[in-house]
């Protein structure tokens, strides 16, 4: 992003490529678009870009293995658990995927424009603007299996290190899950085509509520 000119005003709002206008400090639903989310976070890199491959572990991929990991541990979860699982890590379409050691130098500031954008995206998708506590530790107990194949797979940590700060995931087996950094079109399609399976398997739901 530019810099702003000297003397003009502090902007808190990114134009999108959807022509969209998203305020950071206030952001609203209804310039969020799911185009755009699948754009920024098909091109933000997980791990600082520090991982194996031809090409960058993209925040989209991520998402769509933690979608996956999640559906693997809740079977049964509905079609709007599972976009919440897809979408945990949508606001970093706009402030890009922190390494936590950077989370813990930027301290509050940090999480609460993340969770400001949070909310946004889920009133944006018709979610709760803040899940519920088991959803929310279910949701983290994939992001962290995800971690911890990332971490030894592609970012080079030993088993005892990603052990330490993810735990020991018990009864997966990676080569179940895709775990190849695919390019930035591939990870972007693939996004689009999980949110817009998701969004078919919700709206059946709410037809079938609307026909009892």
């Amino acid at each position: 992003m530019a810099a702003d000119r000297v003397g003009a005003p502090p902007r808190a709002w990114q134009r999108m490529l959807s022509g969209r206008r998203l305020d950071l400090l206030d952001p609203s639903p209804l310039d969020i678009e799911i185009s755009d989310i699948a754009h920024g976070l098909a091109r933000v890199a997980r791990w600082n870009g520090q991982t194996r491959g031809d090409h960058a572990l993209s925040v989209a991929q991520h998402s769509l293995l933690v979608e996956a990991l999640f559906s693997e541990l809740q079977p049964d979860a509905s079609a709007d658990a599972r976009l919440a699982a897809l979408l945990h890590d949508a606001p970093e379409y706009v402030i890009g995927d922190m390494i936590s050691p950077f989370k813990s130098v930027m301290g509050g500031s940090y999480k609460d424009c993340e969770l400001r954008l949070q909310r946004a995206i889920h009133l944006r998708f018709s979610l709760p603007p803040e899940l519920g506590a088991t959803l929310r530790k279910e949701i983290k107990r994939a992001d962290q299996i995800a971690a911890y194949f990332e971490a030894t797979l592609l970012a080079g940590f030993s088993a005892a290190e990603a052990t330490e700060f993810f735990g020991r995931p018990r009864g997966f087996n990676a080569d179940r899950f895709d775990f190849t950094p695919r390019s930035v079109t591939s990870a972007q399609a693939a996004f689009l085509k999980r949110y817009a399976a998701l969004e078919k398997q919700r709206q059946t739901v709410v037809a079938m509520h609307s026909a009892d």
